[in-house]
């Protein structure tokens, strides 16, 4: 198996056509075309048919190319791992996973959506019930696609109703957890977003504060 490099992870909002376009740029090892939280309902069905679309016209060069799709629960989810499929990503990210149930769901959608086996399934952990649940989503890694964590930290701070502040101390448990439960079952951890984008000096610290605690990148 070739290594790929995660260095980077870049969200890309589906419902923009000139921001997919404009990921063929970027110096990104990853990029994350968004049906979920940047798109609002009214616009999903295409946005869903124009990342389908921009995967399928390819450009992206050795970036790897993964659609972040909405919850198999709601009313887009499996349209979204159908679409995909088509497309053939590297692989899906699915939002709010809480239990090894729901990761051998959505490996069986990739497989009915004509997934190959060596696409990647990755799930965000952005939910108490989540982050007490770590070790059996991690177990499901076996049998499955499972292969990568994405840490939600601001659906977390939400969920449970911390402030992150500057340092970030509200979420040392949740992703002290996460890495030796990801590890144990050969997974990538992804550190959360940087939400000042302003701030390049922010942005360093948090990543060297990721590096520190052995997740891989930021977004």
């Amino acid at each position: 198996m070739t290594a790929r490099p995660r260095r980077s992870c870049l969200y890309m909002p589906g419902a923009n056509a000139k921001a997919l376009e404009k990921a063929k740029t970027l110096p990104a090892d990853v990029l994350l075309l968004d049906l979920e939280d940047s798109v609002a309902p009214e616009a999903k069905d295409a946005a869903r048919d124009q990342v389908a679309a921009a995967v399928k016209a390819g450009g992206y060069g050795k970036r790897e190319v993964i659609v972040r799709v909405n919850a198999l629960a709601t009313p887009w989810g499996q349209d979204d791992i159908a679409a995909a499929g088509g497309a053939h990503p590297d692989g899906i990210l699915a939002p709010k996973v809480e239990g090894g149930a729901e990761v051998r769901a959505l490996d069986k959608a990739m497989t009915e959506a004509g997934f190959s086996d060596a696409a990647t399934l990755w799930v965000m952990i952005e939910t108490p019930r989540a982050i007490l649940n770590l070790p059996e989503i991690a177990a499901a890694a076996k049998g499955t696609r499972l292969s990568v964590f994405v840490m939600g930290l601001n659906d977390l701070a939400k969920e449970t109703r911390a402030r992150a502040g500057v340092n970030r101390a509200a979420f040392f448990a949740p992703m002290s957890l996460a890495v030796p439960a990801a590890r144990a079952e050969g997974i990538t951890v992804i550190d959360g977003v940087y939400n000042d984008i302003a701030d390049s000096a922010g942005f360093e610290a948090e990543c060297r504060q990721g590096l520190s605690s052995a997740s891989t990148a930021k977004r």
